[in-house]
């Protein structure tokens, strides 16, 4: 696997039935999700304290409780390009998405 985090743009839709990442520009190329394999939430590092006192979260600068949606899709460019598998991820405080890695 390799690991990118990088932001991407995504339009969302309905896969197999279920709310999922239809489409993503990744690298200025578009890339049409063929399949969602699975998908988890993950939240913050919690137990990763940074600035503050022990059992304090005061000062780390992060939401420790931040929660992200995860997609594990399975995605094509086209015709042409071979498709592979994609990690999409959707912080859910916000409106942004990354894609968090390749699977080899």
């Amino acid at each position: 696997m390799r690991r990118y985090d990088e932001p991407i743009a995504v339009r969302s839709g309905e896969v197999a039935g279920e709310p999922a990442p239809v489409e993503f520009v990744w690298r200025r190329r578009l890339w049409r999700v063929l399949g969602v394999e699975t998908r988890w939430r993950e939240t913050g590092q919690w137990w990763v304290l940074g600035g503050g006192s022990r059992g304090s979260a005061e000062g780390s600068g992060n939401d420790l409780l931040a929660e992200a949606e995860v997609y594990r899709v399975l995605a094509s460019a086209g015709r042409s390009s071979l498709p592979g598998v994609y990690e999409l991820a959707h912080p859910l405080s916000g409106d942004a998405w990354f894609l968090r890695a390749v699977v080899d």
